[in-house]
């Protein structure tokens, strides 16, 4: 009794113990999150300071550079109402623009009459016939009355190309009428060159803007000059906001997440948003807080550990040894049930397990494949490739292959195996200590496969090879006859008039025909490289490696004598009234030449065309033949 009562008292202790360290563990990660909170915090709120003093700053800049253009308006106005718009008021004008050195803040200053016509400038350009009527600003002016300056959108100079932000104010005729517009303009480039003497990061960025959403400058620039961004939510609530504030929005030009601070001039109708990427101030918060918590949770983590380490372990065996025992249940109650062959191979390559399907698959009971090696009865040519893969499983250089080989069944021979391989681990060491093997019979699948590469490269009618088959081989060995030197013969064939064998006697005597002129081909064709093909409808071609002309022609000669003396009636093929056919040949020596082998094709067509002209039933070999000594082929 007193033992169950100690017992219980350590139960007890080491459940506080536990809860002791899981509640201060828990406070100490708490706390310190609590500080990280507290200290990200901080540096956002100083973030925010810094863009509030500089977005009052660029304001400040802003104001002052339109109101340098407000002034260059009203003397114009002035002048321009005092004295009119006639030639020599527009002549003394124009001196004092011609004059006037262009000031580092505006860029030029221009003046319209009503029609939109330019009357002076301060930019050196013949303005004889140009107009700015269509400008929204002289749009503006022609139509509202007011005599303010009026801030513009973003627009490309006709004078030089750039883009500039314009301020424009209306002048009258002595009885009030509209007279024309007086425009001074300032570089966007001037703000831009400006503002990146500011440091707000690598993603922040500085904006002036209309207080109707539209861009007027922006750092970078990145082509965001005269973007509309009216229906952002800044611009659309602009007018319940107060005039300067702190804002966090995602940009609608680039899908930054920014910290920003807003500024609506007083003076002006233009708007300052000085922003910081929010991950460009928070990061060299976020590394050293990611130090600092990871200090701590691996202290936190050190102690937690040290406790359960031992336990864990414990518990960690107990369950690997019942899942052992399951696995291997559950192992041979999948092997015996598998329709394929499953066996269990060791490091030393002897079968320790065969599963009943082996008689199925090999002809072989389980008990008489244990113990023997497991690499008995595969052919001799398929040996080294699966010895290798077996030895690549057990030196951990992989974990899982899959192999086709061929293996000796006891009473149907030598068939076709496919093997699913896997390496098996000791569950106390974690080394390997075998391999578990998964076969099954492929053999049907083997020859269906053979076959159907058959029919992919050969004819169907004439079981020669096909026009691809061809092509590829025809490559082939004119790189090989470059490489080495050597002629390459080709010889086109094609049936005389055998439409009209077609027409008379039917497609039957038709595909007859062919399949006796294949067979010709087939007896000529007689060495291994020599290729032998249907080239399409009634024509054939023969390659002839290593044959020179000579022998090319004399093959050729006897195709066509063997085909005369077949004796098929075609009484539409005068004058033999027999089937017959017409051979072009070529024959190239590539060592040297550039060309490709379409030209061996289009020589030997050319000599097949050849051919036909003379009278058909006849061989004719390309004029363009290089010269061989000696006949390599007779």
């Amino acid at each position: 009794m007193t033992d169950h009562r100690s017992d219980f008292r350590q139960g007890r202790l080491t459940f506080w113990a536990s809860v002791f360290v899981a509640v201060a563990c828990m406070a100490i990660v708490a706390l310190s999150g609590w500080r990280e909170w507290s200290s990200r915090l901080t540096v956002l709120q100083n973030s925010e300071t810094d863009m509030a003093n500089l977005a009052r700053s660029l304001t400040q800049h802003a104001d002052d550079t339109f109101e340098l253009t407000d002034t260059v308006l009203n003397v114009l106005v002035g002048q321009l109402e005092l004295e009119g718009t006639g030639p020599a008021a527009i002549a003394k004008i124009q001196t004092l623009l011609s004059r006037r050195k262009a000031a580092n803040r505006i860029r030029a200053v221009f003046v319209y009459d009503e029609t939109g016509r330019w009357l002076a400038t301060s930019e050196p350009v013949d303005f004889v016939g140009l107009n700015n009527s269509d400008r929204d600003y002289f749009q503006h002016h022609r139509a509202v009355a007011d005599r303010g300056t009026l801030i513009g959108h973003p627009v490309k100079s006709r004078s030089g190309g750039q883009w500039i932000i314009t301020a424009s104010r209306r002048f009258n005729h002595p009885d009030g009428s509209f007279a024309g517009v007086a425009l001074t303009t300032i570089d966007v480039d001037y703000f831009l060159k400006f503002y990146r003497g500011f440091d707000v990061g690598q993603n922040g960025s500085i904006a002036l803007a209309s207080a109707n959403g539209v861009i007027l400058a922006r750092s970078p620039d990145n082509g965001y000059t005269g973007r509309d961004l009216s229906s952002a939510p800044l611009f659309k609530n602009l007018r319940e906001r107060p005039a300067a504030g702190v804002y966090y929005f995602t940009s609608p030009l680039d899908s930054v997440r920014r910290l920003s601070f807003y500024q609506l001039s007083s003076r002006y109708p233009v708007l300052m948003v000085a922003t910081e990427s929010e991950d460009d101030v928070l990061a060299p918060w976020r590394r050293a807080a990611l130090t600092r918590i990871t200090a701590v949770l691996g202290l936190t983590g050190g102690l937690a550990v040290a406790g359960l380490l031992l336990v864990h372990q414990l518990h960690q065996r107990q369950k690997m040894a019942a899942a052992l025992v399951a696995k291997e249940a559950d192992f041979r109650l999948l092997a015996e049930a598998s329709g394929d062959m499953v066996m269990r191979i060791g490091v030393d390559g002897r079968i320790l397990y065969a599963s009943p399907s082996s008689a199925r698959v090999l002809g072989w009971a389980p008990n008489q494949l244990v113990d023997t090696s497991a690499l008995a009865g595969v052919n001799p040519a398929d040996l080294a490739r699966v010895e290798h893969t077996i030895s690549a499983l057990k030196n951990g250089e992989a974990e899982e292959a899959r192999i086709a080989y061929r293996t000796r069944h006891r009473e149907e021979g030598e068939i076709w195996i496919e093997t699913a391989l896997r390496i098996t681990r000791s569950p106390q060491s974690g080394d390997i200590n075998g391999v578990v093997a998964i076969s099954r019979d492929v053999t049907e699948h083997k020859d269906l496969e053979e076959k159907l590469a058959a029919l992919a490269i050969s004819d169907g009618l004439t079981a020669l090879a096909n026009r691809r088959h061809f092509d590829e081989r025809m490559e082939t060995e004119w790189d090989r006859a470059r490489r080495e030197g050597a002629p390459l013969s080709l010889l086109l064939m094609d049936v005389d008039h055998f439409k009209g064998f077609n027409d008379q006697y039917g497609h039957q005597a038709g595909d007859a025909c062919l399949r006796s002129i294949a067979r010709i081909l087939v007896e000529q064709a007689r060495r291994p490289a020599d290729v032998a093909a249907r080239y399409g409808g009634e024509e054939f071609a023969l390659l002839l490696p290593n044959t020179d002309a000579e022998g090319c022609e004399q093959v050729g000669e006897r195709i066509r004598r063997a085909i005369q003396e077949l004796g098929i009636l075609h009484a539409l093929n005068p004058p033999s009234r027999q089937v017959t056919v017409s051979i072009g040949g070529a024959t190239h020596v590539p060592p040297t030449d550039k060309a490709d082998c379409t030209s061996l094709i289009a020589a030997a067509d050319k000599a097949l065309y050849t051919a036909k002209e003379s009278g058909r039933n006849r061989i004719v070999m390309s004029g363009q033949v290089v010269a061989w000594p000696g006949s390599i082929r007779a």
